[in-house]
């Protein structure tokens, strides 16, 4: 993520961001791109307004604060000190600052890490929000219920190397996985069987077994199924 910001200056190969080399990137390139750290600073003794105006004068063409502000949701707190932020709105100061320079590409360097469910639900809603305005996102989590929530498009990484880049549900064959059907016989016991056609049998099931079939389950392999397969982890 580094070496594509222009952060890290790479040992091989060859890298093209917005069809510009980011290690020799200029001051128009990087208008062009808006980058969210896992940690973009420190500015206690500001408001959350203050910290945004303060980012306009490093753009050319800056947004609106007052509307990026609104766009992050942090609206209700643009005259408050970024001391009293939660973790969830100091993230959303963060993509305020990453968006404020108007970005054909954003960088999202695992935003949600450390958050409750609740906030990184609502994370996953301003990120499809920016998605749906037409900026190109890079995100990196370890969530992979995120990735399957978020992405177009899931590049897995594995000692160093790029294994494969699909959309989600096809990532890894994953469409073509087979589904895992469990059901209860009348002793107890637990069954499961792999089909290709799992209607089909749960059809038979439920003739078996006049209607209702009993612990009915039907499952294919999650996104982390599939990962960790691909990564070597059987």
């Amino acid at each position: 993520m580094e070496i594509l910001e222009g952060y890290r200056r790479r040992d091989a190969g060859d890298v093209t961001v917005l069809g510009v080399d980011p290690a020799h990137a200029d001051q128009r390139w990087r208008a062009r791109v808006g980058i969210v750290l896992q940690g973009t600073g420190e500015f206690d003794e500001l408001t959350v307004g203050e910290v945004v105006r303060h980012f306009t004068g490093f753009y050319p063409a800056p947004d609106d604060p007052d509307q990026v502000i609104e766009r992050v949701g942090l609206t209700a707190k643009a005259k408050a000190r970024t001391h009293s932020l939660s973790g969830g709105q100091r993230r959303r100061l963060d993509v305020a600052l990453g968006i404020i320079g108007r970005p054909e590409l954003l960088f999202l360097d695992e935003p949600t890490t450390g958050f409750d469910p609740e906030a990184r639900r609502e994370f996953w809603e301003l990120i499809r929000d920016l998605s749906a305005t037409g900026t190109t996102i890079v995100l990196t989590t370890h969530y992979l219920d995120e990735a399957e929530a978020l992405a177009d498009r899931v590049g897995v990484i594995a000692a160093g190397r790029v294994v494969e880049v699909a959309p989600p549900a096809r990532l890894g064959n994953r469409e073509k996985a087979l589904a895992t059907v469990r059901w209860r016989t009348p002793d107890g016991a637990v069954e499961r069987a792999e089909t290709a056609t799992p209607t089909a049998l749960v059809t038979e099931l439920a003739e078996r077994y006049g209607g209702e079939v009993p612990g009915l389950t039907v499952t294919r392999p999650t996104l982390e199924d599939i990962y960790l397969t691909m990564i070597g982890h059987q």
